[in-house]
């Protein structure tokens, strides 16, 4: 049996509620993004994600997509039709819908016209 000060324990309780209070701020964040996606449904959208590379059929690329959003649910976006913006292919239409965890997402530009073309270095 351990036995703590009265001080450990409130230091340990302060620790729970500020890590709990983080996830729930976090949580906050993430059902903010979710609804300002939801409103956005049938828009284009140009977006970002956090890896620096991703690779599909052989082929790596920035992580760079731009397209019309198909679904929004809790924990994901999906995009159809969707652009991947490849170097040598920057206006590659991916065959099927994609989706992608909201977590990932590190930016997007709404209102995004997918003919634009955009400098990827």
């Amino acid at each position: 049996m351990i036995h703590l000060k009265r001080g450990d324990d409130m230091d340990r309780l302060n620790k729970n509620n500020d890590r709990r209070h983080t996830y729930d701020q976090l949580a906050e964040i993430e059902d903010d993004l979710f609804r300002e996606l939801q409103e956005m449904r049938g828009e284009s959208i140009l977006l970002v994600t956090e890896s620096d590379q991703l690779n599909i059929f052989g082929q790596t690329f920035r992580p760079v997509f731009c397209g019309t959003i198909f679904e929004v649910k809790h924990g994901h976006l999906t995009l159809f039709p969707i652009n991947i913006k490849l170097v040598n292919a920057p206006f590659f239409q991916f065959p099927t819908p994609l989706s992608i965890p909201l977590e990932k997402i590190a930016h997007f530009t709404a209102g995004f016209d997918c003919n634009e073309r955009i400098p990827i270095t």
